[in-house]
């Protein structure tokens, strides 16, 4: 199988999995694919990383997934 059908293949996974991440992208560069994208918690990047790890087994994979901060702050803002 080409590595472009296992990427689209991961994105239709990541899109219908558990968290249903569709503001994660999965690249060809090179031989290595890269994850970008923002998920709404720690526990949603790592199910992320799994689900590619396992569709992609044999690839090397970057990931620069960051998780979104959604708690409120702890401090009024301060405008000047």
């Amino acid at each position: 199988m080409n590595l472009e059908y296992r990427v689209a293949h991961v994105a239709e996974h990541l899109a219908a999995g558990p968290c249903g991440e569709l503001g994660v992208r999965a690249e060809i560069r090179g031989e290595t694919v890269l994850l970008t994208g923002t998920v709404p918690s720690a526990g949603c990047r790592e199910a992320v990383r799994r689900a590619v790890h396992d569709e992609l087994a044999g690839v090397p994979v970057h990931c620069d997934i960051v998780v979104a901060e959604t708690t409120p702050p702890d401090h009024p803002e301060v405008l000047a």
